[in-house]
């Protein structure tokens, strides 16, 4: 699903490959809620991702489907104004160099559940 058209071409958006791509989770990352509900948004992050809407290719990663995901997908539009590049898609060059698989591509990942491990240890967040 992507709301700009087919694999995120329109007039408006003009991709440079070259720029990072960031795949962003939706629930208990841009809103802090309980699936279905969608409440408490995370202002810091909404802002960042306005702020920075040029700078990197931004995709939407989320488990969210049919008319649930429509229904986030609009919320941050109306709500904030806010639009992804691409929705639980990958970018076309790179279904191009990998195939289209299920994982989505990024540079990085931003999501509630994240974790890196550092000198031997797991660390969350």
């Amino acid at each position: 699903y992507c709301p700009n058209g087919s694999n995120g071409n329109n007039a408006n958006n003009i991709f440079d490959a070259n720029n990072k791509i960031i795949a962003v989770d939706f629930d208990g990352t841009i809103v802090r809620n309980h699936y279905p509900f969608i409440e408490n948004p995370n202002n810091a992050l909404i802002e960042f991702i306005k702020a920075n809407r040029r700078r990197y290719i931004w995709v939407l990663w989320t488990c969210r489907h049919g008319e649930q995901l429509r229904y986030a997908v609009e919320w941050l539009k109306s709500e904030y104004g806010l639009e992804f590049d691409f929705v639980n898609e990958n970018v076309p060059w790179k279904i191009e160099q990998y195939g289209d698989t299920r994982k989505i591509y990024a540079d990085y990942y931003i999501d509630d559940k994240n974790c890196r491990i550092e000198e031997g240890k797991l660390i969350y967040g």
